[in-house]
């Protein structure tokens, strides 16, 4: 007799034994990976749109406006004499966002 195969004597079987594992992945699924895969989505595409003029808030809560703008680092302009170089990743959300010029 084989520990790997259900014994018939039992009436067990190997989704008896499976199925548990599978729901708790599914459940796990909708409530935790997928969630979190939309909000990266949400915040890859925010700062991809994220332009010159447009006032944000960094991960660190420093507000500022966006004086320049490269592929992977921002200038903010925090007053009227100080700017700061932050990377692209560090802006957490835009508060206004900057009139567009169509």
């Amino acid at each position: 007799m084989s520990i790997f195969l259900a014994d018939p004597a039992t009436g067990g079987s190997i989704w008896t034994i499976i199925g548990p594992f599978i729901l708790m992945f599914v459940v796990f699924y909708f409530l935790l990976i997928r969630p979190q895969q939309k909000k990266q989505k949400a915040r890859n595409l925010m700062l991809n749109q994220v332009k010159k003029g447009d006032k944000v808030v960094t991960i660190g809560g420093l507000h500022g406006t966006i004086a320049e703008i490269t592929d992977d680092s921002v200038v903010l302009r925090v007053n009227d004499t100080t700017k700061l170089t932050f990377d692209r990743s560090a802006v957490s959300t835009v508060s206004q966002s900057a009139p567009s010029s169509d």
